[in-house]
């Protein structure tokens, strides 16, 4: 199927924007054998190795190095029926950081730890090619210094090197190896045979599976993503060069994981196995650091994506590095929700919420809890997303500094037409480039020289959706205010249910919900203040005839709920786990905000 023949395929997302349905999947692999049930499934398993063909794949991966936590995910893992686990990231993002003893033996005690657990397969992550500096001088005789990929000496000391490396981790089951957006890309090394991106690309991956696959007999899972749909070809092309048993990989999104994108496209339409990449930590959406409680998010990806033709199982992040671990966390409930969905497709997420919340808090809690997490995906959508599309840098509180989030990471990238309906009080459908980017993006990432990314979608600015000027204004301001008030609106009513619940929990249950639900309640607060200050500040900055009253309110209004949130933050006694994004520096990043807009106003304004 052509690239071309796929765009015309409609997309699917269980999220906030319109979208048409396709339901016409054949029943994946995966369904098909789990359909069994996963205890018959693992009846005739090995004890631990390579998962077989017939075998589906539920998987779990740990980003984190913290290995107490690391053996809590473990040890859960038997209950979820978990067969495959990944280490990736901060305990090893490339099969070369083996040769770091330190690295090595946590792989190895972890693997141990695993199989011990009955977790059959366990696989590593990996990228390839590295930086360039890897590589012996020798081989790097192309044009500026680039690898010559014609040398048979090349690939005789690639696969050497990967034999070598393995030899250090022997009891892992597999590699995840991603071959895109790497140190030393592939597609920009030299050579006269291999004349296209894909080719080169599928001359690396067949090279590691010939060590990986045809001499150790172990799994390789080639992880895929792209920038652009054009990248999008070049992988596909190079899947289609790949040897036979390379299993693929991919995100539950295109690109990257944010809540309104809608599902990969790709994933399951290319004929090989394919696990699912779900993203239950949130990198993108609190890194479970406020309420990510979203069963009804998880079961609506995995109704299409794992019902697709050639998938065979997923695997699900579960921290965002540090002690940030779902298991014991409440978001764990959206782990359980994928393994409920294993056992039964035709689940929904009130039956989920009920088992889940009632098990780990009881019964007469549970109308209480279960309206408090059901509030979750609304909030964040609201907050950290604006009008549709998500304008935190990892989480993190950064509207002005991050120009991914007005090109690069816009979900109107991978939707035809780019038309998303926000809900949240504003109840409209809205353009994504031209109703929402061109007005709250500042001008500097608009601009060709701004650091957007524009390459990546040039027909938007060819369509004169975009325009380089500040194009904020009242409309747009009463609009977002909307949607951030809205996400305060149900933190509050999510807060007030936990505490209505206070004697119907046990202590240290209403502890970590009450505190995990008011700094969810202060996040929706800052993003609100953050909001009026920085967005109103911009109209302001327009000149004389956009001073009006209702701005100059609104901006007075937003730097005093700064102060008032900021110092909440920066004093709160029960901070949540630090991991990739680290939830009380939003405060300074908001203080930051009100001095440089006071700063700003007094030379724009004079009449401030």
């Amino acid at each position: 199927m052509t690239l071309a023949e796929l765009r015309q395929r409609p997309v699917t997302h269980p999220g906030r924007c319109r979208f048409r349905v396709e339901r016409r999947f054949v029943p994946s692999l995966f369904l098909a054998v789990v359909a069994a049930g996963p205890l018959a499934a693992q009846s005739t398993a090995p004890s631990h190795g390579a998962l077989r063909d017939d075998q589906p794949v539920r998987g779990w991966t740990i980003l984190s190095d913290r290995e107490p936590d690391d053996l809590a995910v473990i040890a859960a893992a038997t209950a979820y029926d978990i067969d495959h686990l990944e280490l990736s990231h901060e305990v090893i993002m490339d099969l070369k950081d083996v040769r770091d003893e330190r690295k090595r033996a946590l792989v190895n005690r972890l693997t141990d730890a695993a199989h011990a657990g009955r977790i059959q397969e366990v696989v590593v992550w990996d990228h390839a090619l590295y930086e360039l500096a890897h590589y012996p001088q020798r081989f790097r005789t192309g044009p500026g210094g680039t690898i010559d990929l014609d040398d048979p000496a090349f690939w005789s000391w690639l696969k050497q090197d990967y034999r070598e490396m393995l030899d250090r981790v022997p009891a892992v089951d597999g590699i995840v190896l991603t071959f895109i957006e790497t140190g030393a890309r592939a597609e920009r090394q030299y050579s006269r045979t291999l004349k296209t991106p894909q080719e080169k690309l599928a001359a690396v991956v067949n090279a590691v599976a010939d060590v990986v696959i045809g001499e150790r007999h172990l799994n390789l899972y080639a992880r895929t993503f792209a920038y652009t749909h054009e990248e999008y070809r070049n992988i596909i092309g190079a899947v289609d060069r790949f040897q036979p048993g390379v299993r693929l990989l991919m995100k539950e999104t295109p690109h990257d994981f944010f809540l309104t994108h809608p599902n990969d496209l790709f994933a399951g339409t290319i004929a090989r196995p394919t696990v699912i990449e779900f993203d239950a930590a949130g990198e993108f959406n609190g890194q479970g650091q406020i309420a990510s409680t979203w069963p009804e998010y998880i079961l609506g990806r995995a109704r299409d994506l794992l019902r697709r033709p050639h998938v065979i199982g997923y695997t699900a992040r579960t921290d965002r590095y540090g002690a940030t671990r779902l298991i014991g966390h409440p978001a764990e409930i959206d782990l359980y929700a994928l393994r409920r969905f294993t056992q039964d497709s035709r689940i929904d997420a009130a039956r989920v919420s009920a088992e889940f919340v009632e098990s780990r808090y009881g019964a007469a809690a549970r109308p209480f809890v279960t309206r408090a997490f059901a509030n979750a995906f609304d909030i964040v959508t609201s907050s950290l997303y604006t009008l549709g599309t998500n304008v935190a840098n990892h989480s993190r509180l950064d509207y002005d500094g991050y120009a991914s989030s007005y090109a690069r990471h816009v979900s109107g990238k991978w939707i035809d037409p780019p038309i998303a309906h926000v809900k949240h009080g504003v109840n409209r459908d809205l353009h994504y480039w031209s109703d929402v980017v061109d007005h709250i993006a500042p001008p500097w990432t608009k601009a060709d020289s701004g650091g957007a990314q524009w390459r990546e979608v040039p027909w938007v600015k060819e369509r004169g959706w975009i325009h380089a000027d500040e194009r904020m204004d009242e409309p747009t301001l009463a609009l977002v205010l909307t949607e951030k008030r809205f996400g305060v609106a149900k933190a509050e009513e999510s807060l007030r249910a936990i505490d209505s619940a206070r004697t119907l929990l046990r202590p240290n249950d209403y502890r970590e919900l009450h505190a995990l639900f008011e700094r969810t309640l202060l996040t929706a607060r800052l993003h609100a203040a953050v909001a009026e200050a920085y967005y109103g500040s911009r109209i302001w900055s327009r000149g004389g005839a956009f001073h009006t009253p209702s701005v100059e309110q609104t901006i007075r209004h937003g730097l005093a709920e700064i102060d008032t949130v900021a110092s909440a933050m920066r004093t709160y006694p029960d901070p949540p786990p630090v991991g990739q994004w680290e939830w009380a520096k939003d405060a300074d990043m908001a203080m930051g905000y009100r001095e440089r807009i006071e700063r700003q106003l007094r030379v724009v304004g004079s009449g401030y």
